[in-house]
């Protein structure tokens, strides 16, 4: 079991609190719920903004990866019950073996699910929809140590506000997700695309493959398209700049042993959609992120922008990267009710000379639409985050059904919604 955290993946964010908490049973976790005043649930930890950290040293905070790592399959019902700590690698893995899969991965296979959906994390792909829109029920321990059980068939409005609910209203211990059948996968990358065609020919590079991820410096005036080809699926054809002739990785000088095999290989669904592979940690968190979901149609425009910050942005950057994700009903997801593309932005590991220009991205992109990851780092004032939610108020109210006295909150939701 892996020791006690004391800061994010990132390392940015400190969990001050001395309580932190790894429970082995529901039963057990129940009972450690029923007797805090304050306390917040971590996943894998890599949210690189405040949202799991508790709010003082008298917060608690609860580990969800030593409760028994449930991995329930039923073939027949099309579904996988998982428990909230399993990562997308076990997951993945378990899932392959039985002939099933995911529609949809992120690129780091090593988040937990549990986090991953709380937070509207996504992968790629025109016709992919983020991660918890495959979420079809889930149980969460209550502030009295009761367990809630929420489905999208029988709870219909509540449900939607309750998946990606930033642990506001509940530990959620449980997620009962889709599957379909296993398939097949291909990667290969084009190398030296002009950024002009990514803008101005955005349907069909991102149409060319199941799952397509642009990345660039944003100073070259070039990307690196990676196409992701799923057996049985056609694309729009693009081929544009050059074949990469030998494995790559996102990040130009990094070590491509790190990245999923690419060259046309074929191999099976988990082993391509991810960038990285589970076994290598990328990175081991030397950096920062942010990323802003904007509509489809603003994509243009927002590659102006970015690319008129270019001799601001590249110093700090160490690799930006574009991703198409299709529009959901889950209230507080990035993606709801439109088509967006994503701009996401790995910073180099220094917040003094990263935020200023996190605060020239966002002042050009949010009147463009942009809503940024809950679980990256924004320089907005709360009430701009909420300003493109339709339903915030809603949600804010489903806090005050499922936790009226605010013991799931912490700064960082007291900042976006009142207490009851």
């Amino acid at each position: 079991m892996a020791p006690m955290p004391r800061t994010n993946w990132g390392g940015n964010v400190r969990f001050d609190t001395a309580r932190i908490h790894r429970p082995r049973t529901i039963d057990e976790l129940r009972a450690l719920v029923a007797r805090s005043r304050q306390i917040r649930a971590l996943g894998s930890g890599h949210s690189f903004s405040a949202v799991a950290a508790p709010s003082d040293r008298d917060g608690e905070l609860v580990l969800v990866d030593g409760l028994p790592p449930v991995i329930e399959i039923d073939k027949v019902g099309g579904s996988v019950t998982v428990a909230a700590g399993v990562r997308y690698a076990e997951l993945a893995a378990a899932l392959h073996r039985t002939g099933t899969a995911l529609a949809n991965l992120a690129s780091l296979p090593h988040i937990s699910v549990a986090g991953s959906c709380a937070t509207g994390t996504h992968g790629s792909g025109d016709g992919l929809r983020c991660l918890a829109a495959a979420v079809r029920a889930l149980e969460l321990v209550g502030p009295d140590g009761d367990r809630v059980e929420l489905r999208r068939d029988t709870d219909a409005d509540t449900f939607a506000g309750a998946v990606v609910a930033l642990g506001a209203l509940g530990i959620v211990v449980r997620l009962t997700l889709d599957v379909e059948h296993a398939y097949r996968m291909t990667q290969h990358v084009r190398l030296d695309v002009p950024l002009d065609e990514v803008s101005e020919r955005l349907d069909e590079v991102f149409g060319a493959a199941y799952s397509v991820s642009a990345f660039t410096d944003w100073a070259g005036g070039t990307a690196s398209v990676w196409l992701k080809h799923r057996a049985g699926r056609s694309g729009t054809g693009w081929a544009g700049g050059t074949a990469a002739r030998e494995p790559c990785h996102p990040v130009p000088g990094m070590p491509a042993d790190l990245s999923t095999a690419q060259l046309d290989v074929v191999g099976p669904w988990h082993e391509r959609l991810p960038h990285f592979r589970p076994e290598q940690t990328p990175g081991a968190g030397e950096e920062l992120q942010s990323e802003y979901y904007l509509p489809r149609t603003a994509a243009p425009a927002a590659f102006a922008a970015i690319r008129a910050l270019a001799d601001r942005v590249a110093p700090v950057l160490q690799i930006g990267e574009v991703r198409t994700v299709r529009g959901d009903d889950l209230w507080l997801s990035p993606a709801y009710h439109r088509e967006s593309v994503t701009f996401h932005f790995t910073w180099v590991p220094d917040l003094p000379a990263v935020r200023p220009v996190i605060a020239a991205v966002e002042e050009r992109l949010v009147p463009l639409g942009a809503r940024p990851h809950w679980g990256k780092l924004t320089e907005l004032e709360p009430a701009d985050m909420l300003a493109g939610y339709e339903r915030a108020q809603d949600f804010e109210r489903l806090t005050h059904k499922y936790d009226p006295e605010g013991k799931f909150r912490n700064a960082y939701l007291d900042g976006l919604f009142a207490r009851g």
